[in-house]
């Protein structure tokens, strides 16, 4: 079989989202725009609240497919040489993401009880965190840190874009070196992210683990959405002869491994905290096991840990296309879920609300997201063809 390995891959080319798909996230944006616009109008608090949820979780996505690509470059990954490419797409919404976080700062006083001088004022947990909680520093080090990522994304997917032109080996090896960084930034970006966005909704409140649960969510969420994409691309012919069924399990063994890691980080901070029995702590906890978070909660254990766990759990289920586009799309549907679950019981004690400010307002992003990796792969290869490691990955195959 060597000798196949220097025959040329077939070039799919970039790939054309259909004017039909790409007219339906317009009307998505135009529809988050005018639920948000309304929104503001009928209940702001509430659609701002909408909004840093869907901010999050779509710049989840977009840092994902940049996480991923840096651990295939650090690591001279073979396997996924050929679905490297698409999850470098998703890191064309970066850059919106930067836009929808600035946004943020217009409703910053809906959504952040922190932003108040008054009601800082003689709280003692407040008053203690205020040179870290204040309104300028916060706005100006998640810029600064989305800046850096995007920065070394930039780098990195320019190298990987320059690579198919050139085929120069050189260029792995420069990004074998810049992917450390990368790592490192968004190691303390991503945390820093996730406890300023999402865990200073209370600022009451914290968790050591809060910014590793929240990762484990966006690996989880990237890789469900990789396994989609991947699957549909082979099946329109976009990657026949260059992605095969091996490829499509290796992404359901990952989806599969990455859910359990989830539940594991996610028990063990509900565990630690449940232990410990800290007033200061049990708080979050104890919101989101009363009304009707309980079942959300449940959700979590049953829906987004155990339903994907048993339906991945044999091998032919890893390689049935079918089964691993639904399970793609009930993962990302969970993490939706995860990440509401993180933010609206600071507004709503009872239980969730999910009407048209949320529904449209994540239409809007999902829309905003569409175009954005859309627009990347109609202007590069969809396949990161000058790889030196694409030939020996197309034949690659399990034992």
């Amino acid at each position: 079989m060597q000798h196949s390995h220097s025959m040329e891959i077939r070039n799919p080319g970039p790939f054309q989202v259909s004017g039909k798909t790409r007219s339906w996230f317009m009307v998505f944006v135009a529809l988050g725009v005018v639920a948000f616009g309304a929104g503001l109008g009928v209940d702001a608090k509430r659609t701002w609240f909408s909004f840093v949820h869907n901010h999050f979780f779509f710049m989840s996505l977009a840092l994902g497919g940049a996480f991923f690509a840096s651990i295939q470059f650090l690591t001279s990954a073979m396997w996924s040489a050929p679905v490297r490419r698409i999850s470098e797409a998703f890191t064309a919404y970066i850059p919106v993401a930067m836009v929808t976080f600035a946004i943020l700062y217009f409703g910053i006083h809906h959504i952040y009880e922190w932003s108040h001088p008054s009601v800082v004022k003689g709280d003692v947990i407040l008053e203690g965190k205020a040179g870290y909680l204040s309104i300028a520093f916060f706005m100006v080090r998640n810029l600064v840190a989305l800046g850096l990522l995007y920065f070394f994304t930039r780098k990195l997917v320019g190298n990987s874009l320059t690579q198919d032109v050139t085929r120069d080996y050189a260029l792995s090896l420069k990004n074998k070196g810049l992917a450390p960084g990368f790592l490192l930034i968004f190691a303390i970006g991503f945390t820093m992210a996730s406890f300023d966005q999402l865990m200073s909704l209370d600022p009451h409140w914290y968790s050591t683990m809060f910014g590793v649960y929240c990762f484990a969510g966006l690996f989880y969420s990237v890789l469900a959405l990789l396994g989609i994409v991947t699957v549909l691309l082979k099946r329109n012919g976009t990657l026949a002869g260059i992605v095969n069924e091996n490829h499509v399990h290796d992404l359901g063994k990952f989806m599969f491994a990455f859910t359990v890691f989830w539940a594991y980080i996610g028990f063990s901070q509900f565990m630690l905290i449940w232990y410990a029995n800290l007033p200061e702590e049990t708080g979050y906890f104890m919101t989101r096991l009363q009304g009707s978070w309980f079942y959300v909660t449940v959700f979590l254990l049953v829906g987004k840990f155990m339903t994907p766990f048993f339906l991945l759990l044999p091998r032919d289920s890893k390689r049935n296309e079918s089964l691993l586009v639904g399970v793609g799309v009930f993962m990302l549907v969970a993490q939706w879920i995860d990440v509401l679950w993180m933010s609206q019981p600071e507004l709503f004690k009872e239980g969730p609300r999910v009407g048209w400010i949320e529904i449209g307002t994540m239409l809007g992003f999902l829309g905003l997201f569409g175009l954005a990796v859309s627009r990347f792969m109609a202007k590069h290869n969809i396949v990161a063809i000058g790889d030196p490691r694409l030939a020996e990955s197309v034949h690659h195959h399990h034992q």
